[in-house]
């Protein structure tokens, strides 16, 4: 039996409508009934992720910002926080106008988007500090662009990016992403911090996901459950394939290990 249990939210433990069913929450609650944590992972900023892991009835542990926060909500405690540096957040931020691009802070309870100057964004960060940063346009050659200048920044690295950046395939969203963090900063990472701050094997852990940024997570737990909804090179790296998210594939995942 496992102790932990690890759930992406977006296409995993959503369906397409955004909705949590009942068949999911009943199965999660389950699931915490026996002494199992069932831990949100996120790419989505800390408030989000904890009104998610509440609605879910999950444990009160959460990961946000694609690893770059742990945080106990029950305790109001944080275990783990990444905080990019204020310097960094502004060279990012003169590269969004550089390229005329959204440019987003991830900061614990909230999402906020600057289109303004770099005085408000210097006044915002005297009081507040950010995980993750986010580009978006509609512009793919503007994110492509602006993705080549981040890599050659040395503290930190691209964390999770639209899928169309990543597989040609993929048709091109209606808007693009990047999210920038410290390097280092990734759910798999996290997940190691969390499971030894609650003297949990690795063993004894699965993750259950559908995209890119879930990888780190997979590389690191003992089963890595995949949802059919993924992406092929995604499913290659599972030990299990399970229904879609609109096949409640989580609720019949929880149920069957039950």
């Amino acid at each position: 039996m496992y102790k932990i249990i690890f759930i992406d939210i977006d296409g995993t433990l959503r369906n397409d409508k955004k909705e949590i069913t009942n068949r999911t929450k009943e199965a999660i609650q389950k699931v915490v009934q026996k002494g199992i944590h069932v831990v949100i992972c996120s790419g989505r900023y800390r408030q989000y992720v904890e009104n998610v892991s509440k609605e879910a009835m999950a444990s009160n542990y959460i990961i946000a910002c694609n690893g770059g926060e742990i945080y106990d909500y029950k305790n109001k405690k944080i275990i783990y926080e990444n905080n990019l540096r204020k310097q960094i957040i502004m060279e990012l931020y003169q590269l969004a106008e550089k390229y005329k691009v959204q440019f987003v802070i991830n900061s614990r309870d909230k999402r906020v988007v600057f289109n303004e100057s770099d005085n408000i964004l210097e006044e915002f960060l005297k009081t507040h500090s950010s995980t993750q940063c986010i580009f978006a346009d509609e512009d793919a050659s503007k994110i492509r662009t602006i993705k080549s200048e981040v890599e050659k920044l040395e503290d930190v690295e691209i964390i999770n990016l639209s899928k169309s950046l990543l597989n040609k395939d993929v048709p091109a969203e209606n808007s693009l992403f990047l999210d920038v963090a410290c390097k280092e900063t990734s759910k798999g990472n996290a997940i190691k911090r969390l499971c030894a701050y609650l003297k949990i094997d690795l063993k004894d852990s699965v993750a259950i996901g559908d995209s890119y940024n879930d990888l780190p997570m997979f590389e690191v737990v003992k089963h890595c459950v995949v949802m059919g909804n993924a992406l092929e090179d995604i499913k290659k790296v599972a030990d299990e394939v399970i229904d879609t998210n609109d096949e409640d594939g989580v609720a019949k995942f929880l149920e069957k290990i039950l």
